[in-house]
């Protein structure tokens, strides 16, 4: 992934739940769901390349997908990982909404 659209593709979407948006709110905190293959320089690379930023800390976890069942037929959701990324000090919090 070293070429700038593979830098653009590690970000999938943000989450917009209610943890993230008041860790958005609070910590100066973003969260991203990414590919499961980017590592953490990646995704540091392209938040500061997509909202032109600065990135001070990124935090990953990966999920597991649980199972799910319709009826009698049961199936796992995928498995997904998600990066928290803390913006320095004096940052400029960007909105979701002017993308």
């Amino acid at each position: 992934m070293s070429s700038t659209t593979s830098i653009l593709n590690v970000l999938v979407r943000p989450v917009v739940t209610e943890k993230a948006i008041t860790k958005k709110e609070s910590e100066a905190t973003l969260c991203f769901e990414v590919t499961p293959a980017a590592n953490k320089i990646q995704i540091k690379k392209a938040v500061e390349k997509m909202f032109k930023v600065k990135v001070n800390v990124v935090r990953t976890l990966n999920n597991e997908g649980k199972l799910r069942r319709r009826g009698r037929f049961s199936g796992y959701r995928s498995d997904w990982k998600k990066a928290y990324v803390t913006l320095k000090p004096g940052q400029k919090m960007p909105e979701f909404a002017e993308l």
